[in-house]
């Protein structure tokens, strides 16, 4: 029998023949490998992890869930977990965002957010269905998600089937009153639904950072005209810019905001979208025709609900503030470690540091620099994964001074061999 994997691993070109290490243990901001080492997770498994892997009490409560109910069909059923999460995230969400919605990854979030928002339209009866993004964004691999996303080398096989979309360019500095001029342009064309953003940081797209008034004015230019907003916090949630989410830094209430990977600490998958009453009442009816037509097989899954309700606990009964306020003074020392080292556009939000290698072919995503430093940092014990010739750290709140100065070491030491 053939000892070779039959798993189909994402983002991931098989035909280099890239070693993909067996993790077999994690535990708070490290991995353990089936060969014995130690690898500091610096990204968070995917910026999913906040307080560290398997943390005891996420653990310990769904290890009591599994005791008692495993499952159940979500469509006219409900159970107390999904009861109690929904009340305690429409508490922590910005008002009047009332109403949860539950779903089981970012990208279906994000495709629940777009739904609801046509379906807001459609059921008042006004032709309104073309949706604005902002260019360099990415809102997940499911067609939709795909759609208000960059268009690029991750959708071009798809393009055909992808919907057209307007696109405003990104915020740079020096040039925000272009992009606000573009949206204020998109919403007097009278035919736009809605906006999404990723609020503050734009993360696959390069980790590209803007600021918070910009993402205020552009929330209020969408409320002038009557334009839905869509804050997909599924990264920037959950404290990576340092508030527990990023509207919340700008004092921006959208209509229907997004969140996931760090809403059960990293343990299980679990989404929610979230919308005002306005965005529910519009599919309120004793019409059977216009009700929301949505759902997966495993929506609002109690043991997953019983991981995010145990992150919960941890946001209110652990120092989780301190942690992250420590974690960015922190990176901010490690990001002017890297700038001294010679990486360009060296920048910040929150506890997210970011900054690229000089690329002597082409940048971005598919730099050639990428993955011969993705594999560099394997080796030298780091899970960091470069987008192209972007370096970026995101890691857990737990990681510890050594943990954290070995990843800017790392970085620094790599930006030095390659000057």
């Amino acid at each position: 029998m053939s000892d070779r994997s039959h798993v189909w691993h994402p983002f991931t070109q098989h035909g280099l023949g890239e070693h993909i290490p067996l993790v077999v243990r994690g535990e708070g901001a490290a991995l353990f490998t089936a060969d014995g080492r130690r690898i500091i997770d610096a990204i968070s498994s995917w910026w999913v992890t906040t307080h560290g892997h398997c943390h005891p009490r996420i653990m310990a409560a769904i290890a009591a869930q599994t005791q008692s109910l495993d499952q159940v069909i979500f469509a006219g059923w409900t159970h107390q977990n999904a009861e109690d999460l929904a009340r305690r995230l429409v508490a922590l969400a910005p008002r009047p965002l009332d109403y949860v919605f539950y779903s089981d990854s970012g990208s279906t979030s994000v495709e629940v957010a777009l739904k609801m928002a046509l379906g807001y339209w459609a059921n008042g009866g006004e032709p309104r269905h073309r949706i604005a993004v902002m260019r360099h964004s990415y809102h997940g691999d499911t067609f939709g998600g795909m759609s208000v996303g960059e268009r690029g080398v991750f959708t071009r096989a798809y393009r055909p089937l992808l919907f057209d979309v307007t696109t405003v360019p990104f915020p740079h500095a020096g040039a925000e009153q272009e992009t606000l001029d573009a949206l204020e342009a998109a919403c007097k064309a009278g035919d736009l639904a809605a906006f999404i953003v990723e609020p503050l940081v734009l993360g696959s797209g390069g980790m590209l950072i803007y600021g918070r008034s910009v993402l205020a004015q552009m929330q209020a230019i969408c409320a002038k005209h009557g334009v839905l907003f869509i804050a997909d916090e599924v990264m920037t949630g959950w404290g990576r810019t340092g508030p527990l989410f990023a509207c919340d830094a700008a004092g921006v209430v959208p209509d229907i905001m997004c969140l996931s990977k760090g809403l059960t600490g990293g343990s299980l998958p679990l989404a929610v979208t979230l919308a005002t009453p306005a965005i529910y009442e519009a599919h309120y009816s004793a019409d059977r025709a216009r009700q929301f037509f949505h759902s997966s097989s495993y929506t609002a899954n109690p043991i997953a609900c019983a991981a995010a309700l145990a992150n919960l606990d941890v946001w209110r009964d652990e120092p989780v503030t301190e942690r992250i306020a420590s974690l960015i003074d922190r990176q901010s020392e490690g990001l002017a470690q890297w700038a001294r080292a010679g990486l360009l556009n060296p920048r910040q939000c929150g506890t997210i540091i970011a900054a690229d290698f000089p690329a002597s072919g082409e940048a971005g995503y598919l730099a050639d620099i990428g993955p011969r430093l993705k594999q560099r940092f394997t080796d030298e014990g780091l899970l960091l994964r470069p987008l192209g010739n972007t370096v970026y750290a995101m890691p857990p709140y737990c990681i510890d001074e050594a943990d954290l100065a070995a990843v800017h070491n790392a970085v620094t030491t790599a930006a030095r061999d390659w000057a």
